[in-house]
């Protein structure tokens, strides 16, 4: 339980100082490096364009962030004054497993509370995965992922126009971590110039984490099951896909798609308070 602890509070410092280092990069290193290309105009040139889509991509990716860490599960002692202190306590003594009551709900020991439709806890937003931030987590994967991919596309645009390198073949950049590490230790790579091939692969890696993490959630929320619920074999009733997504992302989801919002109660929460 300590060392779950210790990441609790590690994760969350590793993608921050990630997240700023890639906008000191993109702001500092890669947007200004755009605009000394001379046959580019001012108005509408790349640099601008990508400079609002990576600022775009950012927002999005922090805003639903925060939103994941705001939007908390439900509250230990929302439980207690309803009347459900003894099935918690059941729960933290371990004499009653985790749902065996309440199939749909959760009680996760890092966060001290009951999660409704719990999928998961997230190390990296020190938080559970539920009905209140399921749309938010989503949508911190995708737009994380995105972020990821272009910072890749500029970061491997630098570097071909500092080392004067092409990647059409495919194989370049497979070849460029090793390659650059002998000539950095022979003295002929900078150091900077080094930190940001290294920084290439990590994109490339979270990138792909993250989007493949999106795509398994957006299954399993078709399929209106969470990943508790998978992993403890509790079956679910079958319904439209459609519901399951509107469960989830809720009427206004074009709206949340384009800037991060607070997910709405959704219609399997009011059905339980009903």
């Amino acid at each position: 339980m300590l060392v779950l602890r210790l990441l609790n509070v590690v994760a969350p410092a590793y993608f921050l100082c990630i997240s700023l280092v890639t906008f000191v990069l993109q702001i500092f290193v890669f947007i200004p490096s755009m605009f000394r290309d001379p046959s580019t105009t001012s108005l509408f040139s790349p640099a601008l364009l990508h400079g609002a889509l990576f600022l775009f991509l950012s927002a999005n990716a922090l805003g639903n962030y925060v939103l994941v860490i705001q939007s908390s599960p439900e509250d230990l002692g929302k439980d207690l004054h309803l009347g459900k202190g003894a099935e918690v306590a059941d729960w933290l003594d371990g004499s009653r497993s985790p749902g065996s009551a309440l199939p749909s709900t959760h009680f996760c020991r890092l966060c001290a509370r009951v999660t409704q439709r719990h999928d998961h806890h997230c190390f990296f937003t020190g938080n559970c995965i539920g009905s209140r931030n399921m749309r938010n987590f989503i949508m911190f994967c995708l737009y994380t992922s995105l972020a990821c991919l272009d910072s890749l596309v500029a970061g491997m645009a630098y570097v071909s126009a500092t080392l004067s390198m092409s990647f059409a073949d495919p194989l370049a950049f497979l070849t460029l971590l090793p390659h650059s590490i002998s000539q950095f230790f022979s003295g002929a790579l900078l150091s900077s110039e080094m930190f940001v091939i290294l920084m290439l692969y990590l994109w490339l890696g979270i990138g792909l984490a993250c989007a493949g993490f999106c795509c398994h959630q957006m299954l399993l929320i078709l399929r209106g099951q969470t990943r508790y619920q998978v992993r403890k074999g509790i079956v679910v009733r079958a319904r439209p896909w459609r519901e399951n997504l509107q469960e989830v992302f809720g009427k206004k989801w074009l709206l949340g798609l384009l800037i991060p919002m607070q997910n709405v109660e959704s219609s399997y929460r009011r059905q339980k308070e009903k």
